[in-house]
């Protein structure tokens, strides 16, 4: 085992912040992130997320609406939302287009009571993604949900408001620059790209912030210090930005979807799309959950604790070191140090257990029972026991969309 109260200059295993820490401990930190996407199957728990926002966009742009529509007319919100949605892959901003254009027609006539049920039901409808997003936070914090029903849906609903929040902040950055070259059109070029690479470092600002106030709110644990959450959340925002453009362009260049899925290309382009950032948001937790096991100080808010009254897994607990004391509800075990030679362990299996729990959960309401159908319903089943079984993961994924695209259809018709 390795004494780490001799190496604090070599690991940072002393250190305060992530800027902090030495180069060692940063390659340590990196390893075991890069480890951890396989152990915890972000990959799959992205896709999860990226289902549930998918079946929320509706409700969400009801929600943006309906909240920008309070202050604005409704051609304003339809031209800002549109600009806000250029930012994304072509066939994405059409589907969003298009779905848009149906939620200001339906939500123009609304007025007093019927406008705050309206915004309601669609934050409600939106909080579908919220809740996923927790649950793989949780996973990548390797915490067990413990918060009860109304703490949690008030959780959700509070991200789900703070989505649109910052959807409508990114909505007016772009639409201040596009007023901008209206009024003044003789504007020389170069201070008209000075201002739009101005507009998105503000949405690119409001993402990072964004991003940092799930990692520290959305787990069920004690609330990280900001400083820790700094690194996952510019992480996440620079790779978004810049995955969001390298996907564009291969789907307008390279990318052939329509020829591939016909009608359904646009949704396969906003699935994936939308699967790509879930990613990299997780990613950037991953690599948060990471940065605070490095370390035996204390991350979490408030006075110094010693190690076991900390209240979050990552923090009662070093990499390649000791575990404290205390009574361990997840089995968690601590990992060999990268580099030390030491044997790797089996980690704690939290990730998996919530993965099949999470899923069989939703899975059950994605089938609807009998209302879905016998097919539907034994593809959802199969594919669960698929899960269960690590080298047939990826046929319970395949069965479990299969199963839960067939009851879609089936409550369309």
């Amino acid at each position: 085992m390795t004494d780490t109260a001799t190496v604090p200059d070599q690991r940072g295993r002393d250190a305060t912040s992530p800027w902090r820490m030495p180069a060692k401990g940063w390659k340590d930190v990196l390893i075991r992130t890069y480890r951890e996407t396989g152990r915890d199957n972000i990959g799959l728990i992205a896709a999860g997320v990226a289902f549930y926002a998918f079946l929320s966009i509706v409700p969400l742009l009801g929600a943006m609406v309906l909240s920008y529509g309070l202050v604005v007319e409704p051609a304003t919100v339809l031209h800002d939302i549109r600009a806000l949605a250029a930012v994304m892959p072509a066939d994405a901003a059409k589907l969003i287009g298009e779905q848009l254009l149906n939620v200001v027609e339906a939500s123009g006539g609304k007025k007093g009571f019927g406008l705050i049920l309206a915004l309601g039901l669609a934050f409600y409808g939106a909080m579908k993604a919220a809740t996923a997003v927790i649950t793989a936070l949780d996973i990548a914090y390797e915490q067990e949900e413990t918060r009860g029903f109304v703490k949690l849906n008030a959780l959700a609903l509070a991200i789900t408001v703070g989505g649109v929040l910052t959807a409508i902040v990114a909505m007016i950055a772009i639409a201040a620059m596009a007023h901008l070259e209206t009024l003044l059109p003789g504007l020389p070029a170069p201070v008209l790209w000075l201002g739009k690479m101005f507009s998105y470092l503000v949405m690119g600002a409001v993402g990072a912030a964004a991003a940092a106030t799930l990692f520290r709110y959305g787990p069920d644990r004690d609330r990280a210090q900001w400083t820790w959450l700094t690194p996952g959340s510019l992480l996440s925002t620079v790779l978004w930005l810049a995955l969001t453009a390298g996907f564009g362009v291969y789907v307008s260049n390279f990318g052939n979807y329509d020829a591939t899925y016909g009608s359904l290309g646009a949704v396969v382009v906003l699935l994936t799309w939308i699967w790509l950032s879930s990613y990299v948001l997780l990613l950037g937790a991953e690599l948060n959950s990471e940065l605070e096991h490095q370390t035996s100080a204390d991350t979490t808010r408030g006075p110094e604790r010693a190690m076991g009254a900390r209240g979050a897994t990552v923090a009662d607990s070093v990499a390649g070191g000791v575990v404290a004391s205390r009574d361990v509800s997840l089995g968690e075990v601590a990992e060999p140090e990268v580099g030390s030679g030491a044997p790797a362990k089996a980690g704690t299996g939290v990730g998996r257990a919530l993965v099949v729990a999470g899923v069989g959960s939703r899975a059950a309401r994605v089938a609807g029972g009998g209302k879905a159908g016998m097919v539907p319903t034994l593809l959802v089943t199969a594919g669960l026991s698929c899960l269960r079984r690590e080298r047939r993961a990826g046929v319970g994924v395949v069965l479990l969309a299969a199963g839960g695209g067939l009851a879609w259809l089936g409550r369309k018709r």
